[in-house]
């Protein structure tokens, strides 16, 4: 989708009031409640900022959210709003999408419908429904009008990264590539038809761990604007403040082995695995409702991420070097090679065989890219979403079980995945 210059620059300003509103009445706020109250106020006015910003600035809200590591729990919390209770469309609004789908040359296929979100993402609502049949369904309902802000959004994001590029310390990030690949995934959520043939994809997939449900798509049923898909009741939040500390070590383990089966098998990755997305039954099997944002990792990616995350759970520095080495875009003439492979080897030796408790993805990342960055080695930007999965999961990994070795659990899938490339 093309976007003007007129419209990057009403979306910016637009940003700019939006920020200064509410920076200003988060400031005023935090002056009348005193210094005890700062973080819920904070929390609040962010969540509501980002809120007002929209989809584009709710995902990064989504992902802080669960960085009980990093932010202050209160703050967490009101981030966690932005999962699953964005404010909802209007009933108005929502017969606009059904009747984009649903319009004079399709059936009404519904019985009954209740006009009541069962829940508001930035993207879409989720309504409870029963088909003609009676079968009880979930639908997912695209809100109007957001594909025109969310291109815009990533069109200023593109032109940000084309000026940080251009900035002495950030010349060797390949920013632009980064933002596409991102936004191109991001943007895939505003596609329903797509989110039904991942999500019947990756219930194939995980259909052989049997502590993982999806919902399965109902195709017939749906439309461009609407995704039907099987009702899944009662369901409990993905929390781990009702469960006992063994109960906790089993969701973790089964979710890690759920992840690293997409990770290193499959390929086709869920990156939004946050608590809006992920939830309990009452047997305890984790119920996966969403995939919008899920991304197919070819095969030279995957073998070199599972490569690297191999011998990084088994300490071995200069392997990981390789395999740092081998997936560059880009090895500069003159590069400290030793140099390079002396630091991936001292970041590796401090990392490996750390439990979750001990290691944190974010600076480890951080560390990554700024040896790379140093190095004039450009990185494969397509490695971003294995680590953006992890990141997302990371926080709820550290909630539910500070000792699991996340880097073990790893090894019998990859060993599996390694033994079939």
């Amino acid at each position: 989708m093309e976007v003007s210059h007129a419209a990057l620059a009403g979306r910016l300003a637009t940003v700019a009031v939006v920020t200064a509103r509410h920076a200003a009445a988060g400031t005023l706020d935090a002056v009348r409640a005193g210094p005890g109250a700062l973080p819920e106020v904070i929390g609040f006015h962010a969540a509501r900022l980002l809120s007002g910003l929209g989809p584009t600035f709710v995902k990064g809200g989504q992902l802080l959210s669960t960085r009980h590591d990093l932010l202050p729990p209160r703050i967490c919390r009101s981030l966690g709003r932005l999962h699953d209770r964005v404010p909802p469309m209007t009933r108005a609004q929502t017969a606009e999408a059904l009747g984009r789908t649903y319009g004079s040359r399709r059936a009404w296929p519904f019985a009954s419908f209740d006009w009541t979100p069962a829940a508001s993402g930035s993207i879409a609502c989720v309504y409870r429904a029963e088909l003609a049949d009676g079968r009880g369904v979930a639908v997912k309902v695209r809100r109007p009008g957001i594909q025109h802000r969310m291109h815009t959004d990533f069109a200023l994001l593109r032109a940000g990264a084309r000026l940080m590029e251009r900035l002495p310390p950030l010349r060797e990030v390949p920013a632009r590539r980064i933002v596409e690949e991102v936004g191109g995934a991001v943007l895939g959520q505003l596609d329903l038809e797509r989110e039904a043939r991942s999500l019947a994809a990756l219930r194939a997939n995980l259909s052989r761990l049997p502590y993982f449900r999806l919902p399965a798509p109902i195709p017939e049923a749906s439309g461009p604007d609407a995704l039907v898909m099987d009702l899944i009741e009662p369901l409990d939040r993905f929390q781990a403040g009702r469960l006992d500390r063994e109960q906790r070590r089993r969701i973790v383990r089964n979710v890690l082995q759920g992840v690293y089966r997409m990770l290193f098998i499959d390929g086709l990755v869920h990156c939004d695995m946050h608590p809006g997305n992920l939830y309990l039954n009452p047997d305890g099997v984790v119920v996966l409702l969403d995939a919008g944002f899920v991304v197919q990792l070819e095969p030279p990616v995957r073998r070199l991420f599972a490569e690297f995350f191999m011998n990084m759970s088994l300490g071995r520095g200069p392997e990981c070097a390789d395999v740092v080495l081998r997936s560059a875009e880009r090895i500069p003439p003159g590069c400290d090679l030793v140099g390079f492979r002396s630091g991936i080897e001292e970041l590796v030796a401090e990392s490996a065989g750390r439990t979750a408790g001990q290691f944190r993805l974010a600076p480890f990342a951080t560390r990554l890219f700024d040896l790379q960055r140093r190095s004039g080695i450009a990185a494969a930007p397509a490695f971003v979403f294995p680590l953006m999965s992890l990141l997302v999961l990371e926080g709820m990994i550290n909630e539910f079980d500070v000792d699991v070795d996340f880097q073990g659990e790893a090894i019998p899938t990859l060993l599996t995945a390694l033994n079939t490339y």
